[in-house]
């Protein structure tokens, strides 16, 4: 830290401990100087011949009240009249970084200029200041953080703008310019360490681009606001070096920030921090990432942010959607809401990006007299990766008792235009809602089993399904036929010979003669019961004894083949076998529409974040 001595003569201050200061001379005080509850005990002629605010204030008194000046407001009050006091008796004066500013502001309240004296108090600190502190990485940060008790005064002598100044213009320094101390590295440079062993080696390793962030934490978000305006303004780094800057100060100056909760009494001092941070996003796409980007809107809505800083954060999450995991996603909902999860702002943020497919297009139209072809802004790539996002959204979801069903199909709805090779985890998502809402009618159910397309069911999920009691008998006996007819399909043979009622079913056509006694479409929805369940893993059980054994013999033992070649030759068996379909017809025509028990295992995790659970970090990587 710089610092600057002023004065030669010792330092004659003393202190009787009740409030009293004075200076030990022979010489009798003739005027008594009371700052806040402080009395100083000085005389006037070092005093006045140095301040024009102490000769005009004697000059204006009484005759009775000359000896007795009252100075209440002074900036940075006793501590800081002291310093100019000192001065005029040309005492040793130390300033630092910590009370240049308070000593600057006090002497330009006291009015000690070079009008009144050469050399006087305000033109030594302003040279201190220039030729020191401002050529300070640190020095300016501790001196900017000091400002804050005189602000105003602060910015009116431009020592405010001359810190920022002086601070951006270093951050966007050339790196290998860097030959200061900095907080990234947790240790000094050698030649501030003397023959420390331990720093050898400081200097050769590469200076990272941001190694400037973890020091600007420290200030104030107002003053780390125009900081960072002014590192922008000047349009060095880049806006990734911004990000991560936005991102280190959030971690460290928003309590619980990473965990999505509020840990600070001063809710609205956490508010302005948020809406700040939000504010300085980089415009550019991919400047913080995805996930941060989640935070902070977690954390808006926890602070109860404005409207426009909670749009801006849906606006460009929507546009990186495709990059953010599931837990990121789980956003709370509001305290003294019945759900769990704040399922409206996912659906805004998936209306943002699939608007950006929309906007490509109108784009598109506008130039197609001039034929320019705008590559489209969403890949099938990132397509894919948020419909997967959803189907496991959706299945996490789909755990809260008190999800309306509407909410659970509009957001499926939503990514239903989104082309996906399976369905799996749609289906995943579909089962988990109808385990924990059993009590849905069966119009709910129709509805809910609608979003999915059974022939995009893998063979695992079609193994489930077919023993799944949870499932209407219509989606049980489609997932049945368009796994025969893929399999069909895949080894040549001609297409299945299927009952009537099962074409009719699958043609569209319900007026099966299957039961007389009750409505088709009624039964058709209703659950598949117990002893038609029963049929179907008997069947399973059968054929997997059999492949089995086949297996061994054909094989001699070996059991090196693959799981997947055994669900699908058991898959395939099943499917061939028409007893199957004959026990499902003529039980779902002899029973009523009994549910059978809730006894099916699930498919897997929808999430495979829940397989494994892996320690949150946050520590901040280099931008380098």
């Amino acid at each position: 830290m710089k610092f600057m001595k002023l004065g030669s003569k010792p330092n004659l201050f003393q202190s009787d401990g009740n409030n009293v200061r004075y200076v030990a001379s022979e010489l009798a005080t003739d005027i008594t100087v009371t700052v806040g509850d402080v009395k100083f005990y000085l005389h006037k002629f070092p005093l006045l011949s140095k301040s024009a605010c102490l000769q005009k204030l004697v000059a204006s008194g009484n005759e009775e009240n000359s000896d007795e000046v009252q100075i209440s407001d002074i900036p940075g009050g006793p501590a800081a009249f002291e310093i100019c006091a000192k001065f005029c008796y040309s005492m040793i004066v130390t300033l630092n970084a910590y009370n240049v500013v308070a000593a600057r502001c006090a002497a330009e309240y006291l009015g000690m200029h070079e009008t009144i004296e050469k050399g006087n108090l305000i033109y030594k600190i302003d040279v201190f200041l220039n030729a020191s502190i401002f050529r300070s990485w640190k020095d300016s940060i501790i001196v900017l953080q000091t400002t804050k008790s005189m602000l105003s005064l602060s910015e009116e002598l431009k020592v405010v703008s001359f810190c920022i100044d002086s601070i951006a213009t270093k951050a966007c320094i050339d790196v290998s310019k860097v030959d200061w101390s900095y907080t990234y590295n947790q240790r000094k440079l050698p030649d501030e360490n003397g023959n420390d062993p331990n720093c050898n080696g400081v200097r050769s390793r590469p200076v990272p681009k941001d190694w400037w962030v973890e020091d600007l934490c420290e200030l104030e978000i107002d003053l780390y606001k125009c900081v960072i305006m002014n590192i922008k303004t000047k349009g060095i780094l880049s806006h990734e070096v911004i990000g991560e800057a936005l991102k280190a100060y959030s971690y460290r100056r928003l309590p619980g920030f990473s965990k999505g909760v509020i840990h600070s009494r001063d809710v609205l001092k956490y508010r302005s921090t948020v809406d700040t941070i939000v504010w300085l996003l980089p415009a550019e796409k991919g400047s913080v990432s995805c996930s941060f980007l989640l935070k902070l809107l977690k954390a808006a809505i926890i602070a109860d942010s404005g409207e426009m800083a909670r749009e801006q954060l849906v606006r460009r999450i929507g546009h990186q959607l495709e990059e953010a995991s599931l837990n990121d996603l789980l956003i709370r909902a509001v305290e003294g809401e019945d759900v769990m999860y704040d399922v409206d702002m996912v659906q805004k943020i998936v209306k943002e990006f699939l608007m950006q497919d929309q906007n490509a297009e109108f784009e598109s139209e506008e130039n197609e007299v001039q034929e320019i072809r705008r590559p489209r802004i969403l890949t099938d790539t990132s397509k894919l990766m948020v419909a997967k996002l959803i189907d496991a959204y959706l299945a996490e979801i789909a755990k809260d008792p008190n999800l309306p069903l509407s909410k659970f199909v509009d957001l499926a709805e939503m990514v239903s235009c989104i082309s996906r090779p399976a369905h799996d985890g749609l289906y995943r998502a579909i089962d988990m809602y109808l385990k924990e809402h059993q009590g849905i009618s069966k119009s709910e159910k129709k509805r809910l089993c609608k979003l999915m397309d059974c022939k995009k069911l893998s063979v695992d999920a079609c193994m489930h399904a077919v023993q799944n009691e949870r499932l209407p008998m219509r989606v049980i006996v489609q997932v049945l036929f368009f796994e025969q007819v893929r399999s069909a399909a895949l080894s040549g043979s001609s297409s299945p010979d299927l009952p009537k009622g099962l074409k009719d079913l699958n043609s569209g056509s319900h007026g099966s003669s299957r039961s007389a006694a009750t409505n088709p479409e009624e039964d058709w929805d209703a659950l598949a019961t117990a002893e038609e369940l029963k049929a179907l893993k008997g069947e399973l059980a059968s054929l997997r004894l059999g492949n089995g054994v086949e297996g061994s013999e054909r094989n001699g033992g070996d059991s090196r083949n693959s799981i997947d070649k055994a669900a699908i030759s058991k898959m395939k068996g099943l499917l061939k076998s028409k007893r199957i379909f004959t026990k499902i017809w003529s039980s779902k025509g002899a029973q009523g529409e009994n549910c059978g028990s809730d006894s099916s295992e699930s498919l897997g995790p929808a999430n495979p974040e829940e397989a494994k659970s892996t320690p949150s970090r946050n520590r901040r990587h280099s931008v380098s």
